[in-house]
């Protein structure tokens, strides 16, 4: 009777955990950790993006940041709306997908999120999160994919030099008073 209980408790919780090691670092070819030039190769032969070249390619405030927009919206063809890839140091870290509401809802891509990657380890009205590894995916609202490298988004966050406003530091000193 233990070990049946030990099955079932075992199958109840790490089902969920495995299904989550397996969540994919990118879509339609373009994956985290890509270089610039490797990413616009993955855009040039992936026509649902609707990449248009360096045209698309931007610099951001900052060191070593770039960022590739795209606008697949004009295609009739595509599910995809409007893209952004960002870049660290020449390596892609953050991947935003819009999805088109009109061609695709928010109910059909959580289902199948959950049925090939388990349930989200973290959901609310805003957003379901998956993770696995360094790397997490989120469906957010109202229909918008991500990709994010957590290492790198993090040492990002780290080196951020901006310290709490006055009003953070008194919100603060007033929840410690409670």
């Amino acid at each position: 009777m233990k070990k049946l209980l030990a099955v079932i408790l075992l199958s109840v919780f790490a089902i969920p955990f495995f299904a989550n090691d397996s969540i994919p670092n990118g879509y339609g070819g373009v994956e985290l950790g890509m270089s610039l030039n490797q990413t616009k190769q993955a855009l040039k032969h992936n026509m649902d993006f609707g990449y248009h070249g360096d045209r698309d390619v931007s610099l951001l405030p900052g060191e070593n940041r770039v960022l590739i927009e795209t606008d697949a919206s004009r295609y009739g063809y595509s599910f995809l709306e409007r893209c952004w890839f960002q870049f660290y140091n020449d390596k892609l870290y953050i991947i935003t997908i819009n999805v088109n509401r009109e061609k695709m809802d928010h109910y059909s891509i959580f289902n199948t999120l959950c049925k090939k990657y388990g349930d989200p380890v973290s959901l609310n009205p805003e957003k379901s999160v998956w993770k696995s590894g360094s790397v997490t995916m989120s469906l957010e609202r109202p229909l918008t994919l991500k990709y994010v490298d957590e290492k790198t988004f993090e040492e990002l966050k780290n080196q951020s030099t901006v310290g709490p406003d006055a009003r953070e530091m008194t919100r603060e000193m007033f929840l410690e008073g409670l």
